[in-house]
């Protein structure tokens, strides 16, 4: 039994961490750490938690003692501990957004920070796409919520050069924005209305780019919008394509899916007509992919479906965790979506 530890797990997703590895067959949770909480049982923050025995520490990161380190941590605190962490020989797996990018000056940009850690590098945490990297990893980034939707239900078009602009619609619900209430969450504000915000300059949009542009210098727009729901993310993508590909058929870019996932365990292509819904991967690590619709204009619809606590941040932290301890990859992640 490999053991793993978790910095951060008082939010949402150090919560979906410990629900997750509760049932995994190869890897047991031994610490979680909390300068906050210490001493104080996991239940009392998370009372779908229970018959553990874990109770938050306040221990420094190179005072774990475990196979593989989780840094549920908030922007700007992984790459202070994540240097620690590593010289330990630990594995780390980190839920920020301190190591997802080549270039850190597009993350100080973005993120309006310096970044501290030059040295180490993350390997993009999208196993549908960069598998074979992140086996080779000691550090991997887990990506957004919003790119990993976003992303994956666009890369068979940019990877095969079909398309030159990308725009991208998402739908997010109350729990990407952390456990923390704020004005923007307060239910008044949420509640009977659809809340577009950032709507130019989110930051997961220049993660989305960094993944997307780099193929033939595709545009790439995004814009997340606010929902009343608890989870799940629901982005719509659409894509225009080059003069030259204008006589592509739909038959032929869900071929190129097909060739792209069909031997993906967590993405699944939605039949022809079927729209994908957030509550079919509620509470799971699936994607659900579908449209595969052209319109007169050239313009390519494609529709994802994530949980963005899910597949979109713990469950595919979990899924780069396997990997990385050269475990079945979909080990502790196979139950299916929460429908109704």
């Amino acid at each position: 039994m490999k053991s793993a530890a978790i910095i951060g797990a008082s939010g949402y997703t150090g919560g979906e961490l410990l629900r997750m590895l509760s049932g995994h067959p190869d890897v047991e949770v031994t610490e979680i750490t909390s300068r906050k909480l210490d001493g104080e049982p996991v239940h009392k923050t998370h009372p779908h938690i229970r018959d553990t025995g874990l109770v938050f520490e306040d221990k420094k990161p190179s005072e774990l003692d475990a196979d593989v380190v989780f840094t549920a941590t908030p922007h700007g605190a992984s790459m202070k501990i994540v240097p620690e962490i590593l010289e330990t020989g630990t594995k780390v797996v980190d839920l920020s957004g301190d190591y997802r990018y080549r270039d850190t000056a597009v993350y100080e940009k973005w993120y309006a920070m310096k970044h501290t850690d030059k040295k180490n590098k993350g390997a993009f945490g999208l196993p549908e796409i960069y598998r074979e990297t992140i086996k080779k990893a000691d550090l991997v980034a887990n990506p957004g919520c919003f790119p990993t939707g976003a992303i994956l239900s666009s890369y068979p078009l940019v990877k095969n050069n079909l398309v030159e602009r990308i725009v991208i619609d998402s739908k997010t619900g109350v729990s990407g924005a952390g456990v923390n209430p704020s004005s923007t969450t307060h239910y008044p504000n949420i509640a009977d209305n659809v809340n577009p915000y950032k709507i130019s300059s989110h930051r997961h949009m220049s993660e989305i780019q960094q993944e997307l542009h780099g193929f033939d210098d595709v545009k790439v727009s995004f814009t997340p919008h606010l929902t009343p729901v608890n989870r799940g993310i629901q982005t719509t993508s659409h894509s225009f394509l080059k003069e030259e590909h204008l006589d592509i058929t739909p038959d032929e870019i869900r071929t190129l899916y097909e060739k792209e996932y069909g031997d993906e365990y967590f993405i699944k292509l939605m039949d022809e007509g079927e729209i994908p819904h957030l509550s079919s991967v509620r509470g799971s690590n699936f994607v659900h992919i579908g449209g595969f619709e052209i319109d007169d204009t050239g313009r390519v619809v494609m529709l994802s479906c994530i949980d963005n606590l899910v597949k979109g941040a713990s469950g595919q932290a979990i899924q780069n965790m396997n990997i990385l301890l050269g475990i079945d990859e979909s080990a502790g992640l196979t139950h299916l979506g929460l429908q109704p």
